[in-house]
């Protein structure tokens, strides 16, 4: 059956592109695609369209100031802190 789908062009780019590495016509990738997203429906998966980042942590305010240091500032730091932790 032939049909017509909207695609987005990066989603249509990266199909293109999937089809092509694989040596694959690009409906016969698509159709692959979309039979095995209704395979997974019937096995009672639940569909994602797609995967997101996690949300950022957010701490709460503890009050406490950080002062603005230079690298040097903070390399004086560091080599004084390593002095005082080796025995």
């Amino acid at each position: 059956m032939r049909t017509t789908l909207d695609l987005p062009d990066e989603t249509f780019r990266q199909l293109k592109t999937e089809a092509a590495l694989c040596g694959a016509k690009l409906k016969d990738l698509v159709t692959e695609f979309i039979e095995k997203g209704l395979a997974a429906r019937a096995a009672g998966q639940p569909f994602t369209a797609r995967s997101r980042s996690p949300l950022p942590q957010v701490r709460p305010k503890t009050g406490v100031r950080h002062p603005a240091l230079t690298n040097a500032e903070l390399e004086d730091l560091l080599t004084k802190a390593d002095h005082h932790a080796r025995p």
